[in-house]
């Protein structure tokens, strides 16, 4: 990925509606990356990545931001919730499963590379698969040549059935046996029970898995697929023997510790209250886990060790109740670059609802032209959309962005159920049209806390 940071935000701006310091912030986190891979090895090492918080209330973008950004980047992404953690000696997930997580996620980026280098040759042996299944080779010839009495019939049978065979062949080069059935066999190892989320066991975990991966016998049955479902089985099956399994485990620990993306959302939930007691001692102690994987340590996983000094980690969180100085000092230092994103007006619901490339107007547009109804909205009726979303937020929690998913449900509820049996048309939506279905729960507070 070799994109400039003004070229990372033309394509984040695709999606996403202002916020362009925490744009920029990524992007040249980002760029830094891809320069970090071209310098000497010998600096190389020395530079560690410009970790990023974000800070704001929901549904501004911040989640938005980060998952747009490992689609453009195609480098390995996670994205995880704070509060799913706990820290060591608590029930739960433990912090270091979200660097396996990772390594996961590098593994299926760096498998289906490597498949798709050798799908040519994978295609070429699953069809000859798909021959055998439909018409299996003949064995009627002799080939020992020391025989006196020759078979004269059986060559003429097997000389025919090669010719079918070719036939055959031909006709699943021209797809004219798509959907012919052919019994295919699957194999599948037995999956082990092993324990799991306890404290300090993790390492042994793995070390019981891969061992049952080792021993556990196969499991063969039989599928009744069709040709084109059976071909893709067999590609697949196919690729995966062809493609060196400990490259591809070594390629993916690589990518992950180079490119990889962990984006720890809700970060301020982790923030213990001044009560220590009960679940806020392990808030406490998860960020306390946190830190070193941050700052940069060694995690072992079922694919090899993997150190964390070079992931880049993006945090966020809305800090309603809490303040990013709350955070142990140790791990507010991880987190260098600090981006406050901006609540959300009304002009900025107006862009939400045009701009993007899957914006909600294009989306139920979309969704209506399924039905060969055309839907249009005229410049009225999203201002008046844009003006109830910012209102109703100013007057209930504030929820950002997701205030408009509510409101055009409800606008398009009707029209969504009728759209079936309308015969094609065209509904305008308009200023009147958006009043009459809106104002009425808007200006009453108790339903729009119900409904809105």
């Amino acid at each position: 990925m070799d994109l400039t940071p003004r070229q990372i935000v033309i394509e984040l701006d695709k999606y996403i509606v202002g916020q362009n310091e925490a744009k920029r912030s990524v992007a040249v986190a980002i760029r830094n990356r891809w320069r970090r891979q071209r310098v000497d090895e010998s600096m190389r090492k020395e530079i560690s990545p410009k970790n990023i918080m974000m800070i704001g209330p929901t549904g501004v973008g911040k989640t938005e931001i980060a998952r747009r950004l490992a689609t453009l980047t195609g480098a390995p992404f996670l994205k995880v919730e704070a509060t799913k953690y706990t820290e060591v000696g608590y029930y739960g997930r433990d912090v270091e499963s979200m660097v396996r997580e990772l390594v996961e996620n590098a593994l299926s980026i760096i498998r289906s590379a490597e498949r798709e280098k050798v799908r040519a040759e994978a295609i070429k042996r699953a069809n000859e698969q798909l021959v055998n299944l439909l018409l299996p080779p003949s064995n009627n010839i002799d080939h020992d040549d020391t025989d006196s009495t020759s078979k004269p019939d059986d060559i003429a049978k097997n000389v025919r059935h090669e010719r079918n065979r070719e036939k055959i062949r031909k006709m699943l080069e021209d797809g004219l046996m798509e959907d012919r059935m052919v019994s295919v066999v699957s194999e599948t190892r037995a999956v082990p029970m092993v324990m799991s989320n306890l404290p300090g066991m993790e390492s042994m975990e793995i070390d019981f898995q891969e061992m049952f991966e080792k021993i556990a016998p196969k499991n063969r049955s039989k599928r009744e697929l069709s040709v084109k479902d059976a071909r893709e089985f067999l590609i697949e099956q196919e690729s995966d023997q062809m493609i060196n399994k400990d490259k591809v485990q070594t390629a993916a620990i690589e990518l992950a510790e180079n490119l990889g993306i962990i984006f720890i959302d809700e970060i301020d939930k982790i923030v213990a209250s001044e009560k220590q007691h009960g679940a806020d001692v392990s808030r406490q102690g998860v960020q306390r886990d946190l830190l070193p994987i941050v700052e940069g340590t060694t995690i072992q996983t079922k694919y090899g060790y993997v150190k964390t000094d070079h992931i880049l980690f993006i945090a966020a969180g809305a800090f309603h109740r809490a303040n990013p100085s709350d955070l142990m000092p140790e791990l507010q230092g991880r987190f260098p670059i600090r981006v406050e994103l901006n609540d959300l007006k009304k002009e900025d619901f107006v862009r939400i609802l045009t701009e993007p490339n899957s914006a909600l107007t294009r989306q139920y547009q979309a969704l209506m032209a399924t039905e060969k109804v055309e839907l249009v909205f005229d410049a009225e009726s999203i201002e008046m959309l844009a003006k109830y979303a910012y209102e109703i937020n100013q007057k209930m929690q504030n929820i950002g962005a997701r205030r408009l998913y509510t409101i055009m449900e409800l606008l398009l509820e009707e029209l969504s159920f009728e759209a079936p049996d309308m015969n094609a048309g065209q509904v305008l939506i308009n200023a009147e049209y958006v009043k009459k279905r809106i104002e009425t729960i808007s200006k009453d507070e108790d339903l729009s806390k119900f409904i809105l």
